[in-house]
């Protein structure tokens, strides 16, 4: 059976750039990272986009206005030997929020996830959010409390990548 929403979700296209760049710009200042929203245009274009396109995303609209959005890329599970989907971002509009427009888009990405055979749609979210928390237990979401995410970037990622080979 199919979210009972009015949202009208479509993959994002090229044209989207603009808007999915302000929307990530909007989640930003909802998260009070801000200070780490760094993405262009350009980039957004081209990583999407490209000749390579390493992510995709789905938009979701409101009585013909843009409502919010998935960002997601695919990854792979060794233990399932299997590919999965991990969603990077989704973001409603507080204006939007409270029509089912969020869980349209992860049952969007549900349907896409076991269209394309993977074994798992996962993602991360931040401790302090209780209200999207409390969204992804009543989807029957389960918490990896044992995982503790890593992650370098910057100057760090900079230092370990030149004892590469391939420094």
């Amino acid at each position: 059976m199919a979210v009972n929403t009015q949202a009208q979700l479509r993959a994002a296209v090229a044209a989207d750039v603009q808007l999915l760049l302000a929307m990530i710009r909007e989640l930003a200042v909802y998260e009070k990272l801000e200070h780490q929203m760094v993405a262009t245009p350009e980039g957004l274009h081209k990583h999407l986009f490209g000749a390579r396109p390493y992510a995709e995303a789905l938009i979701a609209e409101w009585q013909g206005q843009p409502a919010g959005f998935a960002l997601y890329f695919h990854n792979f599970s060794t233990f399932l030997a299997l590919p999965g989907i991990h969603l990077e971002d989704l973001f409603v509009r507080p204006e939007f929020r409270g029509h089912g427009i969020g869980k349209a888009l992860l049952a969007e990405l549900a349907g896409i996830t076991v269209a394309r055979g993977c074994g798992r749609l996962e993602w991360a979210v931040l401790d302090w959010n209780e209200s999207a928390r409390g969204f992804y237990r009543r989807l029957g979401a389960e918490a990896q409390s044992d995982w503790i995410i890593k992650r370098l970037t910057g100057k760090a990622l900079h230092a370990l990548a030149a004892q590469s080979r391939r420094a």
